[in-house]
C-alpha cells in the first residue's frame, strides 16, 4: 500500500518544516505551499490524500481557499484547518464549507497525529462507499519488499482466469489475498464465496452442487459462486470422497445437483489455499495429483508475518483503526517500545495472532497507550517443546534459557545435516571435539542413536 499524500498549506516556514518532517517520520509523503497559489498547483499537479490548510495567509486565507475548493466536482480530499487566532466562527464556518476538522496553533503533535490518522481513514471510506469498491478494504498491508511484491504478484494473476494457489502457514492472511485478487479482476462486481475444506462434511456433493427436492432449489457452492470467484481454503483437509467429487466437476466444466437431472454449467474462478507440503498431509492418502495440477496453474507463496516484522507497525495501526470503526472500541496506540517488542516476536500465529492481540489490548486494557508492560504480560504464553526455532519467542525468556534453547535447536540442525557425525559437526561449527561432545551431553541434544564417525 503507497504512503498516503498529505499537503501541508501554510506561510509560516518553520511550521511547514516542522510538520513536513514529523510527518515524514510518520511515512507520510509531504508536500509544501507557502500560499493558496502554490496550494493550487501541488493539488493540480498530484491531488493529495489530506490536506492541512492554515488560515491566516497574506494573499488568499484559508478560508477563501476552502470555499474554492468546496464548489469543485469531484474534490473529495479532508481539509484539517490549522490557526492561532480561531474563533468559533471561523470553525463553524470551516465545517460548513466541509473541513474535517479544526486545530489550533501552538500544534500539539499528539494530537494533530491523531487527526491526521482520522482524516485519511474517513477520506478512504468516503471514496470507497461512493465508487462501491468496498471489497478493496481487503489490499493487504505494508510497505516490506515481501508485501509489495506479492501485491504485484497478485496483480497480474488478476488479470487472467486461470486457478490460483495460495501456499502459506495458517493465519498468515492468505484469505486476504484470495478476497484481493478477487477485487481486481474482471469477476469483481460478482460473489466471493469462500468454502472451508474440512467444513464440506460426510456429502461433499450436496455441499458443492446443491440439491432439488420436491421442486425446490437448495444451492450449493457452485451456485453461491456462479459467475465469480469460489476460494477454497485449506485443501489439505480436503476428503478422498470430495477430492473425487471436485475433480469431477472440474474436469467436465459442469455439475448436476443431488436429486435434479439437468447439467448445469461450472462457472467460477478458482483459488485454493494450502499449507506447504499439503500434497503428503492429507490423510490417509495423499492427495489427488490430477486435482493439485487442476487447482494449481499460478502458485503464489504467501509469507510468515515474522519474514515482514518491519510491517508489524503498519498492521497494529491499521487493525486498531479497523477494530475501532467497526466495533467501536476506544482508541490506544501501541508504543514505540511496544511496537519494538512485536515486531522481534516471532507470531506463530501470523496475522490471525497479531489481529487476535490488538482486539484484547483494546477490549481489555485502559489509557490512551498501549505499553510495553502490557504486551509483555499478553505474551506471556507456555511454550510449545516442538515449535521449530523461529517460531519460539526467544525475547520472553531469561538470557540463559533463550541460549540454551537456540544452541539445541542450531546443533540438532547441524547434526542432521552431517548425519549425526560429530565429527564433522565439530569443523561445521567451529568447536573443538571434547567441547563439542559435553555441549551436546549439556543441552541434552541425543547423537548416538544417528551413529558416530
Amino acid at each position: 500500500m503507497t504512503a498516503s499524500r498529505i499537503l501541508v498549506v501554510d506561510d509560516e516556514a518553520d511550521i511547514r518544516g516542522l510538520l513536513k518532517e514529523i510527518l515524514a517520520e510518520e511515512g507520510y509523503e509531504v508536500e509544501t505551499a507557502a500560499n493558496a497559489a502554490e496550494a493550487r498547483a501541488a493539488r493540480a499537479a498530484d491531488a493529495p490524500d489530506l490536506v492541512l490548510l492554515d488560515i491566516w495567509m497574506p494573499d488568499t486565507d484559508g478560508i477563501t481557499l476552502l470555499r474554492e475548493w468546496s464548489t469543485m466536482q469531484g474534490y473529495d480530499c479532508p481539509v484539517v484547518m490549522m490557526s492561532g487566532h480561531g474563533t468559533v466562527e471561523t470553525a463553524v464556518e470551516a465545517t460548513r464549507l466541509g473541513a474535517f476538522d479544526f486545530v489550533e496553533k501552538p500544534l500539539s503533535l499528539t494530537k494533530l497525529l491523531k487527526t491526521v490518522e482520522r482524516a485519511l481513514a474517513a477520506g478512504m471510506r468516503k471514496r470507497l462507499s461512493e465508487r462501491g469498491q468496498g471489497l478493496a478494504l481487503a489490499v493487504p498491508v505494508g510497505k516490506s519488499r515481501l508485501t509489495q511484491a506479492l501485491r504485484e504478484q497478485v496483480q497480474h494473476a488478476a488479470a487472467s482466469s486461470s486457478p490460483v494457489l495460495l501456499l502459506g502457514e495458517l493465519g498468515s492472511g492468505r484469505e486476504a489475498y484470495a478476497r484481493y485478487l478477487h477485487s481486481l479482476s474482471a469477476r469483481a462486481g460478482k460473489p466471493f464465496h469462500m468454502v472451508v475444506a474440512a467444513s464440506l462434511g460426510p456429502d461433499p456433493a450436496a455441499a458443492l452442487f446443491g440439491a432439488e427436492h420436491d421442486g425446490k432449489v437448495h444451492p450449493g457452492a457452485f451456485d453461491q459462486a456462479a459467475g465469480g470467484t469460489l476460494y477454497l481454503g485449506g485443501l489439505e483437509d480436503l476428503s478422498s470422497e470430495a477430492q473425487k467429487v471436485l475433480l469431477g466437476a472440474v474436469e467436465q466444466r459442469g455439475f448436476t445437483r443431488v436429486g435434479g437431472r439437468d447439467r448445469l454449467p461450472l462457472n467460477v474462478r478458482w483459488i485454493s489455499s494450502a499449507q506447504e507440503g499439503f500434497e503428503q498431509r492429507c490423510s490417509p492418502e495423499p492427495f489427488r495429483r490430477d486435482l493439485a495440477v487442476q487447482l494449481n496453474v499460478i502458485t503464489l507463496r504467501v509469507p510468515s508475518l515474522r519474514d515482514y516484522a518491519e510491517d508489524v507497525p503498519d498492521l497494529l495501526r491499521y487493525y486498531v483503526d479497523r477494530l475501532v470503526d467497526d466495533q467501536h472500541l476506544p482508541l490506544r496506540r501501541f508504543s514505540v517500545a511496544a511496537q519494538n517488542r512485536l515486531r522481534n516476536y516471532p507470531w506463530p500465529g501470523n496475522i490471525a495472532e497479531l489481529k487476535n492481540l490488538v482486539q484484547r489490548m483494546l477490549v481489555l486494557g485502559s489509557g490512551e497507550e498501549i505499553r510495553l508492560d502490557e504486551v509483555e504480560r499478553e505474551l506471556e504464553v507456555k511454550l510449545a517443546g516442538d515449535e521449530p526455532l523461529v517460531k519460539q519467542d526467544l525475547l520472553a525468556m531469561p538470557l540463559r534459557e533463550a541460549r540454551e534453547h537456540f544452541e539445541r535447536a542450531y546443533l540438532q540442525q547441524q547434526l542432521l545435516l552431517c548425519n549425526g557425525k560429530v565429527g564433522q559437526l565439530a569443523k561445521r561449527v567451529g568447536m573443538e571435539r571434547t567441547h563439542l561432545y559435553r555441549k551436546l551431553r549439556a543441552l541434552g541434544v541425543d547423537f548416538r542413536h544417528l551413529g558416530e564417525d
